[in-house]
């Protein structure tokens, strides 16, 4: 029904700059996860979180992946951390078409962050696990939120789908799928 109020479980991951020291096992553990058999590779190109850096200041930005957008932002804005100076774009987590940030990089796909899901389930997401500087902290709270269905994020990974690798193909790994169950 729409406009109705349902109390959903928000899962977050709360980054501590001041703890970052730009080690990158985030990225490692979450492309681990990722790979295709489980743990079988380790490619950050592949990982949800992309650490940020910049070596000559000491200064690490964990971000993690977001929503897919059918185009870039117009965001102009430019932040100030400690004298230096860094576009609104370095620390946005969208999957967006202006840049190749989270994006498989076999396919062009969006990687976008599920907490490391429920196959197998895991107590933490793996970024957080592989912190050895206690930088990611794994929160989980409720909120109220207005409960509407998002068709057109699917519509928009579909097309993106047949567009790379055209219809039949897709219409074909649907059916593979669906036999798995």
């Amino acid at each position: 029904m729409k406009g109705e109020l349902k109390k959903k479980k928000v899962k977050t991951i709360r980054v501590d700059l001041d703890k970052c020291n730009g080690c990158r096992a985030c990225e490692l553990g979450c492309s681990a996860f990722h790979a295709e058999p489980k743990y079988s590779s380790a490619n950050p190109a592949r990982s949800r979180i992309r650490v940020v850096m910049d070596l000559l200041n000491d200064e690490y930005v964990p971000i993690r992946s977001t929503d897919y957008t059918k185009a870039g932002c117009d965001g102009r804005r430019v932040y100030s951390i400690r004298g230096k100076e860094y576009s609104q774009c370095s620390f946005c987590g969208s999957v967006c078409p202006t840049r190749d940030l989270f994006k498989e990089p076999d396919s062009g796909l969006p990687l976008v962050c599920d907490s490391c899901g429920d196959d197998p389930p895991q107590n933490l997401p793996l970024c957080v696990q592989m912190c050895a500087a206690d930088a990611l902290t794994y929160e989980e709270r409720e909120e109220e939120v207005e409960e509407e269905p998002r068709m057109e994020e699917i519509e928009t990974g579909l097309k993106s789908m047949v567009d790379r690798h055209g219809l039949q193909k897709v219409i074909d790994t649907f059916a593979r799928m669906a036999k798995k169950g």
